[in-house]
């Protein structure tokens, strides 16, 4: 390829791919009615894809989180306070331990360990 050539395609390519600075970013006047209706479609098919997308995500997510949930096997111990009356009168709190699953259902009443 001659240098000639090379050099004014080069030129052409740089030409092409660059734009004009103004100070808004833009080379048109955006209070015509052509600019205007144009940057509305564009706000507004911009936000419907943008809904759409989020919209994918969303399901894709609560259907994998759907998923996961039978394999949960978290179980935790939880402790309550009862108020009970001794029998010289005195009322007094006494602590009763569960094992719960992960959404907070009983399974059953851990008795209490001595030390």
């Amino acid at each position: 390829m001659n240098s000639k050539f090379a050099g004014l395609l080069a030129f052409a390519a740089s030409g092409l791919l660059t734009g004009c600075s103004t100070t808004d970013g833009r080379m048109v006047n955006t209070d015509q009615p052509g600019p205007a209706v144009g940057a509305a479609i564009g706000t507004a098919v911009g936000a419907v894809a943008g809904n759409v997308a989020g919209a994918v995500v969303g399901v894709g997510e609560g259907a994998i989180g759907a998923a996961k949930v039978p394999f949960n096997t978290d179980r935790r111990i939880i402790r309550q306070w009862r108020t009970e009356t001794t029998a010289d009168g005195r009322t007094i709190q006494v602590p009763h331990e569960f094992e719960v699953d992960a959404q907070g259902r009983i399974i059953r009443e851990v008795k209490p360990t001595t030390n």
